[in-house]
């Protein structure tokens, strides 16, 4: 079954949630408009309030009404045809002013006993008795959104697209599933893949390491990466993979610093991985972060892989580069 796709989203789609909100309150306004007997539609009724007692120009109803110039020409219109407002011309012979008829004084006093009160009541009712606070919300973000455009604050934010996730079993499907994609797609799964991935609780996690995820906003999980306790103080950085939607967002940058991060706080020493020159992007960025080229790690750890040309060993960070 679908969901509520605009409930669901959050604040993201908070102008199209209002504007269903409103597309549905004015329906409900059109019946109660319909009942009384008037020949109005909802966005008549805060323009032949704005005129109630007075003459105004196309541009002063813009103004007190917040709505597009054209949109207010059009429904003005309607009314000087339904013969409830016209249109004069001013004392300078270049503007014209809106006024009500007869007939339109008639309707709006209509309006106000018939239309008003029930509206009022019902959106009481919506709000649970507290429309006064609602409005006074809304209030506010109208204010703010005057002051600063939703486009300019956009540009202003820095929201925190990516975040680091610790192992918990209902994740372990994740750590399996992204690793498996990358392996079986440019290698072939070897037995000591399976075993990390297929138990990584066991694998990874009792024997004193660590496996973390990165989420990023809107995505989910996107990347995950093992710390795997090899000896006394040694750890292996393995099993890091990162899904293809999530190219661009840095999100291996992001859970590899965070992985070293962990390494120094256990003491790793050495830190080190291995991998196979294929995986070229992944070596850049493993030069990047601080690791080098190491013979001695090759030679000590390389044979666990069949697919193994690549070892490295975690020096730290060059000047000016990530920290490590």
């Amino acid at each position: 079954m679908v969901g509520d796709v605009l409930r669901e989203a959050g604040p993201v789609f908070l102008g199209s949630r209002l504007k269903r909100l409103g597309e549905r309150m004015q329906a409900g306004a059109a019946r109660v408009i319909a009942e009384a007997g008037l020949p109005l539609q909802p966005a008549h009724m805060p323009l032949i309030a704005a005129i109630d007692g007075r003459s105004l120009t196309i541009g002063q109803l813009v103004e007190a009404v917040g709505v597009s110039q054209p949109g207010v020409t059009r429904a003005i219109g309607q009314l000087i045809e339904l013969g409830l407002a016209r249109s004069d011309t001013g004392r300078d012979q270049r503007q014209r002013t809106i006024s009500l008829t007869e007939a339109g004084v008639a309707a709006m006093a209509r309006a106000r006993l018939h239309v008003w009160p029930r509206v009022e009541e019902a959106v009481a009712t919506l709000c649970g008795g507290d429309a006064a606070v609602f409005l006074d919300r809304l209030t506010e973000v109208e204010n703010a959104l005057a002051a600063t455009p939703l486009d300019v604050l956009a540009a202003q934010a820095r929201p925190q697209v990516l975040t680091i996730r610790d192992f918990t079993p209902d994740l372990a499907g994740h750590f399996h599933d992204i690793n498996a994609e990358w392996i079986e797609t440019m290698f072939r799964m070897e037995d000591t893949d399976r075993a990390v991935l297929e138990n990584p609780q066991a694998s990874i996690i009792d024997g004193g390491g660590e496996i973390l995820f990165v989420e990023a906003r809107g995505l989910g999980i996107v990347g995950t990466c093992a710390l795997q306790k090899t000896g006394p103080a040694s750890f292996e950085l393995t099993k890091m993979g990162v899904r293809p939607e999530a190219r661009g967002l840095k999100a291996g940058a992001f859970l590899l610093a965070a992985m070293i991060g962990r390494a120094q706080a256990l003491g790793a020493n050495p830190l080190y991985l291995l991998t196979n020159a294929r995986c070229a992007a992944a070596v850049h960025l493993y030069e990047k972060l601080g690791f080098r080229h190491d013979a001695d790690i090759m030679a000590r750890y390389g044979a666990r892989y069949a697919r193994c040309d690549v070892a490295m060993r975690y020096v730290g960070a060059e000047p000016g580069g990530a920290p490590g």
